[in-house]
């Protein structure tokens, strides 16, 4: 057995042996400058680079490079990061990003997202990190306040919209006392438009079986309200058991907004949870215009809204907001011996474990803390409104170009295609995005429409403006040119 002598000994070398885990102040300031100095080459490089590389190539030098028992220069590891991960696929920091829903890249949410690793605070849990679970709460209630909840309700800053719709899953199944014997027979109403995250998270929850009933839309993609009844009436009568309505505020295909006021009172009259996914529309509250087309958000029971879209900050951050806050901690809320002592003391569940199922986090709330108390609110209610006028503009303009266009923007994303005079129009579209994307300058995406390939403009990264619309329908002009010159279907 070793004596105490030799574990010490063996403890010192240890130490020692692990000591580059904690530089020093002047190496901690060399690391600090280097990295910056990196980054601000990308943001300038940002300022000119394509945004989207179609050769993913280069990322597989990434995959050769295994950590190692030694050390790596830090120069060539920011090369490396560069080549690997910066220059290939889409830039999403990039003003030029126009597909799917754009995420932002905030620089001050970087900082502030450097605040939260390097202090590490815990905020799973009052008792261990108070002032980080008020900031996040803070954030909350701010949003509460934005969309009109009560000020019982509650929530949860996750990693997006897609785990913030599984926790309003999880607590509507818990709300309604859905069993595993239920969930033949109980109904879910949705469109369409419905973001794929929602399904997923029904999966997730044990809700799989549930009976899915596709409401109609009218003819901009939006919830028909006398639909929803007439089928909520019918299955009832067929003894089936409606209980749930999922609603968009700004749907990812077309950016739809469902008649929310109408379907709130349907949803309150037969006694369903009210569930609105506004992950992409939720912010433009902070709008005039926004806010009147979003009226019915008060509604519902439940809603998820995400930072990292209408915000414009790096992707990692949701919301998920519910009406009864005890609701949200009946559904999620453990007890664990050894956490007796955070506990002990605790009011009434207000700490993100108690409604999440996370107990470990990352302190999320710097990220979007940092933005909206330095530069205030003033210049995100701009930019939003900025991204609502250019998505206007691009509307008309590219109509006026030839294209066909679909319904009139309720929001940043509109929907067009070219038909062509000879041909396959989807055939003719599809070649149209992958000749866009090889070209690189601008990044659009497609969806299908009414069984047809419609090319998507999502106007909402805070460096997108009017130049980057223009130079869109550029693009747009010249690679039809080319493709109805070269005879492409």
């Amino acid at each position: 057995m070793d004596s105490t002598d030799d574990i010490i000994g063996r403890v010192r070398d240890l130490q020692r042996a692990a000591s580059p885990l904690e530089p020093d102040a002047p190496s901690r300031q060399a690391l600090f400058e280097a990295v910056g100095a990196h980054a601000e080459d990308f943001l300038k490089r940002l300022e000119t680079a394509r945004a989207f590389e179609c050769d993913p190539g280069p990322a597989a030098e990434m995959a050769r490079r295994r950590p190692a028992e030694g050390p790596g220069a830090l120069d060539e590891l920011l090369r490396l990061f560069r080549v690997s991960v910066e220059d290939t696929g889409v830039k999403a920091a990039s003003g030029g990003h126009v597909a799917y829903i754009p995420g932002g890249g905030l620089y001050t949410a970087a900082l502030g997202d450097f605040l939260a690793a390097v202090t590490n605070e815990y905020a799973g849990v009052r008792f261990a990190g108070p002032g980080a679970v008020e900031m996040e709460n803070l954030l909350l209630r701010w949003m509460a306040d934005l969309v009109g909840y009560p000020a019982g309700a509650q929530g949860n800053l996750a990693s997006g919209g897609s785990i913030s719709n599984l926790i309003a899953m999880v607590t509507a199944r818990e709300a309604h006392g859905l069993r595993c014997a239920d969930v033949p027979k109980a109904v879910v109403y949705l469109t369409g438009q419905a973001h794929h995250s929602l399904e997923k998270a029904l999966r997730i929850a044990g809700l799989g079986e549930c009976v899915l009933h596709r409401v109609p839309t009218d003819t901009c993609q939006r919830m028909a309200p006398a639909a929803l009844q007439e089928a909520i009436t019918r299955d009832r009568s067929s003894g089936l058991r409606p209980w749930l309505v999922l609603a968009a505020a700004g749907s990812t295909d077309v950016g739809a907004i469902d008649p929310l006021e109408q379907i709130g009172k349907i949803a309150a009259a037969e006694r369903l949870w009210f569930h609105i996914d506004a992950a992409y529309g939720g912010f433009f509250v902070l709008c005039p215009q926004g806010r009147e087309r979003l009226r019915g958000l008060e509604l519902s029971d439940s809603l998820v809204m995400d930072p990292h879209k209408s915000l414009f900050l790096p992707y990692g951050l949701g919301a998920v907001l519910i009406r009864d806050g005890a609701t949200l901690a009946r559904a999620h809320q453990y007890r664990a011996d050894y956490m007796q002592d955070a506990v002990a003391d605790s009011p009434a569940p207000d700490s993100p474990a108690d409604l999440s199922p996370e107990l470990s986090k990352h302190f999320r709330g710097p990220r979007l803390w940092l933005p909206l108390l330095l530069h205030g609110l003033a210049p995100f209610r701009a930019c939003l409104e900025e991204k609502l006028l250019l998505t206007r503009y691009f509307h008309e303009r590219v109509r006026v170009l030839g294209f066909e266009v679909g319904p009139e923007p309720e929001l940043t994303v509109s929907t067009y295609r070219w038909v062509p005079k000879h041909g396959d129009p989807d055939a003719f579209n599809a070649a149209l995005v992958r000749a866009i994307h090889r070209d690189g300058r601008v990044f659009v995406s497609s969806t299908r429409i009414g069984g047809h390939i419609f090319l998507r403009l999502a106007v909402l990264h805070f460096r997108t403006h009017l130049e980057t619309i223009d130079l869109t329908l550029q693009v747009l002009a010249e690679k039809v040119a080319q493709l109805e010159s070269a005879g492409a279907n």
